[in-house]
């Protein structure tokens, strides 16, 4: 008996010390690996310990009496809600001083061309980057009216996109269905927003075309239903490339995207229409002469009016938050358009020099692409500008937030892109608005041209794509710096829409 316990305590012995061998390898291994692998920590896997648990407080009877007597106590809340059953928040709270600073009149106005219109579609980014290079184009060809066609590259960016997002399905099938990087890739699905660098690949890769040879069709003007189908159909295909994967099928996994590719080809051409490949094309410029171009090719045009173009220009950003210190690069994980395209990246600068040189481009007459939060403090004017609603006098709520809180604290981030054309300085020479080129038609007060004002523009633009001739070379050098990889669901991974 005492010889059984004895080879039992010396099993269990040898088990422990097999373990602490095996902990001890993992703890070597774990101590081998970079520094920066050894700090990557996911903030929401961690458990909240028992002092960090905090019991919810519900709301009871008394609490409801107290709130509607301190209502009750100031009369100028019943006129506010009898004015508010009638009107938007907005109009009521208007400052209606300010419209008389918010005109139309620039000190800097670049002549461009009448607004173009997205219609019912999130592709702003698209017609704004085109509507940059419509400019250069349309004075090669000595006209005043030239638009270059939105469908075309919408066509390639979603084919693109379809192709860029099977392939991150597959990469993540190992993972389980609710990995967080995963859910965020199926959640997002193909979607038809985009950010400046995806716009540089479609182009260098397609080359463009006249929007006369390829018009807009009523898909591409109203892209809710089209991307239902798609993303639907990508994400079935998820659930279907999950099990091949468990099963140790992975050729068929490749099989199916092949399937799905085809299908979702065919069903592009029959929204968006079939794209061109080669086309003639004719025009007659200012002085009414007569142009005709024959077998003209999407590359050999872009080669013939736009080269070297693309390759000039270099995303800017502002983002004063704490994990993203200025004068870095910064790309973000699983967003994109092109598999083996340029990744998208952003030189993050301060506000002060963002903005040095926007003027430094708008000075030398060139117009600047740049992404923004469109949805906050616009009236019904076409103005966006942050100091001119009240909120503070009518509501006692103070709407002001610092810039990275409302970027880190889901309250703002990039959602569409249009074109800065001109801008007016105040006594001290300093910005006091800016004029914007839209993508919502001409058919709105000021033929579709906005207006923001310079204390909108620190709070509220993110972006703007810059010549790299106006970068100093302390800025230049960050180009050489190594990437720092955002997660997929950070807001600068936000598109515009």
């Amino acid at each position: 008996m005492d010889t059984k316990k004895e080879e039992l305590k010396t099993e269990e012995k040898k088990e422990v010390e097999g373990k602490k061998d095996e902990k001890s390898e993992e703890t070597k291994a774990e101590e081998s690996k970079p520094e920066e692998k050894k700090i990557e920590i996911k903030l929401e896997e961690l458990p909240l310990s028992s002092k960090d648990k905090v019991d919810k407080i519900p709301l009871n009877q008394q609490d409801i009496e107290n709130y509607k007597k301190d209502y009750d106590s100031k009369p100028m809340n019943r006129i506010i809600q009898n004015v508010l059953a009638k009107n938007k928040i907005t109009k009521t709270i208007k400052i209606n001083d300010k419209r008389v600073y918010n005109r139309h009149i620039f000190e800097i106005d670049i002549p461009t061309m009448r607004a173009t219109n997205q219609g019912g579609s999130g592709r702003c980014w698209i017609f704004a980057g085109l509507n940059i290079l419509r400019e250069i184009v349309a004075k090669k060809l000595k006209v005043s009216d030239f638009e270059l066609s939105q469908n075309y590259i919408a066509f390639y960016d979603k084919f693109e996109k379809i192709n860029y997002t099977l392939e991150s399905i597959i990469e993540l099938c190992p993972r389980d269905y609710d990995d967080r990087t995963l859910c965020h890739v199926l959640k997002e699905g193909v979607q038809d927003g985009g950010q400046w660098d995806m716009f540089a690949n479609i182009v260098k890769k397609y080359g463009v075309v006249p929007k006369v040879v390829m018009d807009e069709t009523e898909q591409s003007s109203a892209t809710r239903e089209g991307n239902f189908v798609i993303s639907n159909t990508l994400r079935k295909f998820a659930a279907k490339a999950s099990k091949l994967y468990r099963e140790g099928k992975k050729d068929d996994i490749q099989n199916e995207k092949k399937i799905i590719l085809t299908k979702l080809f065919n069903f592009l051409c029959m929204c968006y229409g079939k794209p061109v490949e080669k086309f003639n094309f004719e025009y007659t410029d200012s002085s009414r002469k007569y142009h005709f171009e024959k077998d003209l090719t999407p590359l050999s045009f872009y080669n013939k009016y736009l080269e070297g173009v693309i390759d000039q220009y270099v995303s800017v950003v502002n983002a004063p938050t704490p994990s993203k210190p200025f004068y870095s690069l910064f790309t973000v994980k699983y967003v994109g358009n092109v598999v083996g395209g340029k990744k998208i990246t952003y030189i993050n600068l301060p506000m002060n020099e963002l903005k040095e040189l926007c003027l430094k481009q708008l000075k030398a007459g060139e117009i600047i692409w740049f992404g923004s939060d469109s949805g906050k403090f616009k009236d019904d004017t076409n103005v966006w500008d942050n100091e001119m609603f009240d909120y503070k006098t009518v509501f006692d709520l103070d709407m002001n937030v610092e810039k990275g809180d409302m970027l880190d604290y889901q309250i703002s981030a990039m959602d569409h892109a249009m074109v800065i054309t001109g801008v007016s300085f105040k006594e001290d020479g300093k910005p006091g608005k800016w004029k914007i080129e839209n993508s919502w038609g001409p058919d709105k007060n000021n033929g579709g041209y906005y207006l923001m004002t310079d204390s909108w523009f620190d709070s509220f633009v993110y972006q703007a794509v810059i010549n790299k001739k106006y970068l100093s070379k302390e800025q230049l050098e960050v180009l050489n710096k190594e990437y720092i990889e955002l997660e997929p669901w950070d807001p600068m991974g936000t598109l515009a829409l």
